[in-house]
């Protein structure tokens, strides 16, 4: 099987996915750009409702306080790690949105197996589902 830069960029493209998970989904389907966007757009097609639902478990746990960090992990992995600053507690009030939407659309672009992780300051971590 031979799976080329372009059938990887063509995959990243059409998806809106990260270089991994494109090149995953070739490497599932022989090289197949079409079936390889078959296998990635169940994972990302009608999220809004998902993401907008975590969204909002994100900020009412981050209103709670005690948030030192936002982690998105996926296979017990770190992918994502944002600090709860300013600009995330000006989302919360609705100042600032993009801190939000680039969590949501980190998660959204992940798909499947992404978790979502509240790291609070004395170290203990909740999972928002």
């Amino acid at each position: 099987m031979n799976i080329t830069l372009e059938a990887i960029e063509k995959v990243m493209e059409l998806t809106g996915v990260e270089y991994k998970t494109a090149k995953e989904a070739l490497e599932k389907t022989d090289g197949n750009i079409d079936e390889a966007v078959k296998l990635i757009q169940p994972s990302t097609n009608d999220i809004g409702d998902d993401v907008k639902c975590l969204i909002d478990q994100l900020k009412k746990k981050v209103g709670e306080g005690n948030v030192d960090r936002i982690q998105i992990k996926k296979d017990d992995e770190v992918i994502l790690s944002v600090p709860v600053n300013v600009g995330i507690i000006g989302g919360i009030v609705g100042l600032a949105t993009a801190p939000w939407a680039l969590i949501a659309g980190s998660v959204a672009a992940f798909g499947l197996g992404c978790k979502l992780i509240v790291v609070k300051k004395d170290g203990s971590t909740d999972e928002i589902k």
